[in-house]
């Protein structure tokens, strides 16, 4: 197995890369296993931040890392919260706080103004000075609710509507979410392109 440092201390996140490679040669690990402090996320795109993320992780790992950067952008709120999805109610928000924040800043919003989507875009690098990361996106189409619904998944999945399965990410299991999901998607592509790049 190659070990491969995830650049989060999300549990949420290690888990579904933890099931995401259940299956192939890659064993991954918490930064947080090996003490790696975060790093500022002052990008100002999900592929900025990202790359930040994963070379900081290299670098004090010395380990492959991989990293993402994903959210929640909305339409009808000019592409936010964006890459500021997991502080949008501010530093060291929960993920109810965010939740709620969100909520709010959509309240007058229409049913039919309501879409949404995920982003994910992942950032492998075999070494921290790697000059050729990979990096893969994926998106994940939705629709904001009025409410809360299902207590499964994390972030936003209760009040991310999916319309192809007809309830919330929070209500899907965790293998259908891994099917659908900009997650899934993104490090389905990554894995995919990892053998090109030796």
């Amino acid at each position: 197995m190659t070990p491969l440092v995830l650049a989060s201390g999300n549990p949420g996140k290690l888990r579904e890369f933890a099931q995401l490679l259940a299956h192939s040669p890659y064993e991954v690990h918490s930064q947080a296993e090996f003490g790696v402090p975060t790093v500022a996320e002052t990008g100002l795109s999900f592929v900025e931040n990202a790359l930040l993320k994963a070379r900081h992780a290299a670098h004090h790992t010395g380990l492959p890392a991989v990293a993402d950067d994903s959210g929640i952008v909305c339409d009808a709120l000019a592409g936010a919260p964006g890459i500021y999805s997991a502080r949008y109610a501010g530093v060291g928000a929960s993920d109810e706080q965010n939740l709620a924040q969100l909520l709010a800043a959509m309240a007058e919003v229409p049913p039919a103004a309501r879409t949404c989507r995920y982003v994910c875009v992942l950032v492998y690098l075999r070494y921290a000075a790697d000059p050729c990361p990979v990096i893969a996106e994926g998106r994940w189409e939705g629709v904001l609710t009025l409410a809360p619904e299902g207590d499964g998944g994390f972030g936003y999945d209760p009040i991310f509507w999916v319309p192809t399965a007809r309830c919330t990410a929070a209500r899907l299991s965790p293998a259908r979410k891994q099917r659908l999901s900009h997650r899934g998607k993104a490090l389905r592509a990554l894995v995919a392109k990892l053998p090109a790049c030796g």
